[in-house]
């Protein structure tokens, strides 16, 4: 693993907190929003939170995160959101009910700021809009944030992609997409993306907000038409996953 973060605003106030980690050519992406009530999507591992929070702290004071964000209960979405929540003494965790109910209310400091299918989070000048997405990428509780001024999609796992990449591109992640997809049916996590018959309409459903930004958990943060990007995702995925480009 780096030992330091790569921060780069990708967005006016949105920074992406980027880790490289050699042993598994991938990068983890941490978003901060800075507002009047600062958002942190992704608290990273336990093992990353000092470098989490370094590079957070090249952005605003630490201390002063209010909401604390993922799409599903693992350890690289929210396995430091008690170091988080014990930093922050004024934050609150943000996820669906079931993710509050089975697992984060758990196992939290406190307990989670529940929000429906569509709410919105208010954090100032920015504005989310709550997705529940169950099993897209993977988990019963997934869930996503759009923010609706820069149109951005807080879109974790989706679009994954290896290797040490540029913080943002405007290039086609699509191919990079379906290279990683495929080579993930191999070896010990083979199975992590599951395809059902909600994956479709769900990343449809996605589309339809009209994204000018993908910000991705592992890889570069997509610039362009990501609605687009989203239903070309939805072929991919059928293909790949749906009907057996196994091996």
């Amino acid at each position: 693993m780096t030992n330091k973060a790569r921060v780069t605003e990708i967005e006016p106030d949105h920074y992406v907190i980027s880790i490289y980690v050699p042993e598994f050519n991938l990068r983890f992406n941490h978003f901060l929003i800075k507002d009047e009530e600062p958002l942190l999507f992704h608290t990273g591992m336990k093992q990353m939170f000092p470098l989490v929070r370094d590079g957070v702290a090249r952005v605003i004071d630490p201390s002063t995160i209010r909401w604390i964000s993922f799409s599903h209960y693992e350890a690289d979405e929210c396995g430091a959101l008690n170091e988080w929540l014990t930093l922050a003494p004024g934050a609150e965790p943000v996820c669906g009910l079931v993710g509050a109910l089975v697992s984060v209310n758990d196992a939290a400091l406190r307990p989670a700021r529940v929000l429906a299918h569509d709410d919105i989070l208010k954090t100032g000048r920015y504005r989310f809009r709550f997705r529940r997405t169950p099993h897209v990428p993977h988990n019963w509780e997934a869930s996503l944030l759009f923010e609706e001024v820069t149109r951005t999609l807080l879109c974790s796992d989706l679009f994954t992609h290896e290797g040490d990449v540029e913080p943002i591109t405007e290039s086609d992640i699509l191919d990079r997409a379906r290279e990683s997809l495929v080579q993930g049916q191999q070896g010990p996590f083979a199975d992590a993306y599951p395809y059902t018959a909600l994956t479709r309409p769900i990343l449809e459903g996605l589309a339809e907000l009209r994204p000018k930004r993908l910000a991705l958990m592992h890889g570069s943060a997509y610039s362009g038409d990501g609605g687009q990007a989203l239903r070309d995702l939805a072929i991919v995925m059928q293909e790949v996953l749906g009907s057996g480009e196994r091996r």
